[in-house]
């Protein structure tokens, strides 16, 4: 049966991260008591890339990836951007707001094609969230033979978001930043913190992504057999071309659609593409896939 209702959560603090964004960490109620209950399973199994929808009383839903996934306390965050009147709405709550939230929803990143190989992932603006788990869950198998290549791509240095993950990614892997509007107090090392390791580096430069993706090519040892695309859809066609001219395969790349999600139940239509539904097929499509997508009658 299809369930609308969502599970009461509360909002537990925030911490400012980039222009009108946040990290927000919330707390599912009465979920850690009920270990068997069905969702609760489902809430302590989020695959990294799914989403959930955020329900603010009297004001509406809207989906939102989880940068940490819910711990055996219930406990969960999202990185969310103040756009609209949900966000602003929610922007103005403080500590101890209860909320409602359901989920999680959604198909994630392909995680049987990412395990082992070596992956490229390009990223623009608040594309970089639907990630954070991923990268993280990767970079903590501690996998010595799996290189990882991340192209981010800014407006510009003050509108780049994830400081914290991005500071504690570069102590093991490469990271390429691109800045629409490039200011020349921006050097090849920013000012993260970063700890020498053979592994990291950090180069910063004027462009898109699409800019240095040769050069991000060039940064592993054995060409990347997968690469993972978010943000926007201009940006990510762009991008999956150009891997495609440089030979990888349509069915290796796989990127993140945002729609307006409104039920994520495959019910109200909003995000439907020919014959699918992206709030259930979704997020994540191969390249192979949406080009299958584009091309139906």
């Amino acid at each position: 049966m299809l369930n609308h209702i969502p599970d009461s959560i509360e909002l537990v603090d925030y911490i400012d991260d980039g222009e009108q964004a946040r990290h927000f960490r919330f707390r599912l109620l009465n979920r850690q008591q009920n270990s068997n209950d069905v969702d609760n399973h489902q809430w302590q199994n989020v695959q990294p890339g799914q989403f959930f929808m955020l329900n603010i009383p009297s004001v509406g839903e809207a989906p939102f990836t989880f940068t940490e996934p819910p711990n055996k306390q219930g406990e969960f965050r999202a990185f969310i951007r103040q756009m609209g009147q949900l966000t602003t709405s929610l922007f103005s709550m403080q500590a101890g707001a209860i909320l409602g939230a359901r989920g999680p929803y959604g198909r994630g990143w392909p995680l049987d094609k990412i395990n082992n190989n070596n992956t490229l992932i390009v990223a623009g603006g608040c594309g970089l969230a639907p990630l954070v788990t991923l990268i993280d869950n990767l970079l903590d198998k501690h996998n010595n033979q799996q290189q990882l290549v991340l192209v981010y791509g800014a407006r510009s240095k003050a509108a780049q978001l994830l400081r914290p993950e991005r500071a504690r990614w570069q102590q093991k892997i490469k990271i390429f930043n691109t800045l629409d509007e490039y200011e020349s107090s921006c050097t090849t090392t920013d000012d993260l913190p970063i700890k020498s390791s053979p592994k990291s580096s950090l180069t910063t430069v004027e462009g898109s992504p699409l800019t240095i993706i040769s050069e991000a090519l060039s940064a592993f040892t054995t060409a990347p057999t997968t690469a993972l695309l978010c943000g926007p859809e201009v940006m990510m066609n762009s991008v999956a071309g150009s891997l495609i001219e440089n030979g990888m395969a349509s069915n290796s790349i796989f990127l993140a659609l945002e729609r307006r999600m409104h039920c994520a139940l495959g019910l109200c239509g909003h995000c439907y593409i020919n014959n699918q539904y992206v709030c259930k097929s979704g997020p994540t499509f191969s390249w192979q896939e949406l080009q299958q997508l584009k091309n139906c009658p």
